[in-house]
């Protein structure tokens, strides 16, 4: 049975309750994680704040040596890793790989981004009454930071929250996916193993609806940094403001995918099947509302089904299978209630459409009146193409920008001044030309707009996310 890691051991529920983990392709049960009770996160929060305190001492080049050594060890395992990520996932073992591949260009980012993350000074004589003070501005550790993971790109958001909070001398409390804890758990050991502070690294385990409410409510947390459901991420914030815990929310998006009447069809072809099929179309990024130009719908609808017949859906470990199947089979049943939705306000499916166990088709949905509920603000999380016809620019931006969500968004033109004009009036936090919104560089802040979040991820930026200013005021000291 998998363990947590609390105070830098593999623990058990004090209780002994578990929680079976199954393969979603084959139904399969692959391991038993603890079920924690309220005793168990209390006692993780504790030995996180000890920890914390210790591990900040550790120099700043010895943490990073310490997570250096962290990523060969991961790459040293990437094997092992990738197929357990396939198999607790049901995402193409290709897939896996690649998101293994994504630690050493994060991690060793954000230690490097740390090592250049200077203080700043505020000279003497800036105002009157100033000339004989200088003002130094610092940065030091939040303290226990929560970092609450999905189960969609679990290893990639691990690195994302996990390498900020630690290079910057914070711990760091891993709070994965039920469905998908076991990659975590392992990295979370190879951490341990690169020589971590114990205590400075934990993981808990068990349904999110109690040990994320327990732990995002805990006194002892000093930031939550969260990537999930809208509805979660709202919870999560009225439980923060309790304690005052300031948060990171990146959470759900209906990314819209605009293609103008001189739009490159044949890339936007590609760039659906990248931006809308990868991961099974389980992505918060993903283009899930196709807004085409009603002079080139029907080219792009024939070629976008002629295009989907090359690819393969099946069993995740299969090297040549380039569709995966969903986390659960409750999460396609619900993809497949909501394509029934959307056939019944108006849309007709031209390919897919059906569901097989956690497996749901690649599926496209013509003929989308856009006041359909996918339309707006019903995000699909599976592989299915609803496509929206429009006649202008300003009625393409009106649809777009009509949900709740501002997560990313996408257009295509063949002129470069049309599509940025169009980008400039998207209300999302990022806008991609010629290519699909699922586009998430480990350097560029990642947030959105409305109800897509609260703050940003990156190399760029999150470790002022995981760090507070203090002021060190020198008085009379040119004096």
């Amino acid at each position: 049975m998998a363990k947590m890691i609390i105070g830098g051991r593999k623990v058990d529920a004090r209780d002994g309750a578990t929680i079976e983990v199954t393969n979603p392709a084959t139904g399969k049960v692959i391991d038993t994680i603890p079920a924690a009770t309220r005793d168990d996160i209390d006692w993780a929060v504790e030995e996180a704040a000890k920890a914390q305190k210790a591990w900040a001492k550790v120099p700043l080049h010895q943490r990073g040596a310490i997570l250096n050594h962290f990523v060969d060890l991961a790459l040293a395992h990437k094997e092992e890793l990738a197929r357990l990520l396939s198999m607790e996932t049901g995402k193409p073992i290709v897939e896996g790989r690649n998101e293994i591949d994504n630690i050493p260009t994060l991690f060793r980012g954000f230690v490097e981004r740390a090592k250049h993350f200077y203080n700043e000074t505020i000279p003497e004589g800036t105002e009157p009454g100033m000339e004989h003070t200088l003002q130094i501005v610092t940065r030091e550790p939040v303290g226990v930071v929560a970092c609450i993971i999905p189960f969609n790109f679990p290893c990639d958001l691990f690195d994302q929250k996990v390498a900020p909070a630690l290079i910057m001398g914070n711990a760091a409390i891993v709070k994965p996916s039920t469905d998908n804890p076991l990659t975590l758990i392992r990295l979370c050991e190879l951490l341990m193993e690169a020589g971590v502070t114990p205590g400075a690294i934990s993981i808990v385990t068990g349904r999110g609806s109690k040990v994320g409410g327990w732990l995002c409510s805990h006194p002892g947390i000093d930031f939550i940094s969260l990537t999930g459901s809208t509805e979660v991420g709202i919870e999560t914030a009225l439980t923060a403001s309790r304690n005052l815990t300031p948060s990171a929310l990146e959470l759900g998006g209906n990314d819209a995918f605009i293609v103008l009447a001189d739009g490159d069809i044949d890339l936007a072809v590609e760039e659906t099947m990248f931006g809308r099929f990868y991961n099974t179309g389980q992505v918060c990024c993903a283009s899930k509302r196709f807004l085409v130009h009603n002079s080139r719908k029907n080219e792009f609808t024939q070629k976008l089904v002629a295009r989907l017949a090359k690819e393969k859906q099946g069993d995740p470990l299969d090297e040549t299978t380039t569709i995966g199947c969903l986390i659960s089979e409750k999460a396609a049943i619900s993809v497949e209630e909501q394509v029934a939705l959307t056939v019944q306000q108006g849309g007709k499916v031209v390919l897919g459409g059906s569901r097989r166990g956690a497996f749901y088709e690649p599926t496209v949905i013509i003929d989308v009146p856009k006041t359909a509920d996918v339309a707006k603000d019903l995000e699909i999380f599976g592989p299915v193409v609803p496509v929206i016809g429009f006649d202008t620019v300003e009625e393409a931006i009106e649809i777009a920008n009509s949900s709740i969500f501002g997560l990313s968004g996408a257009v295509f033109s063949a002129d470069v001044n049309a599509a940025l004009k169009v980008a400039k009036q998207l209300e999302c936090g990022g806008a991609v030309v010629n290519g699909c919104s699922f586009f998430r560089s480990c350097e560029m802040p990642f947030g959105g707009y409305k109800m897509s979040g609260i703050g940003n991820e990156g190399i760029m930026c999150s470790l002022e996310e995981v760090t507070q200013i203090k002021t060190i005021v020198l008085k009379n000291v040119f004096a």
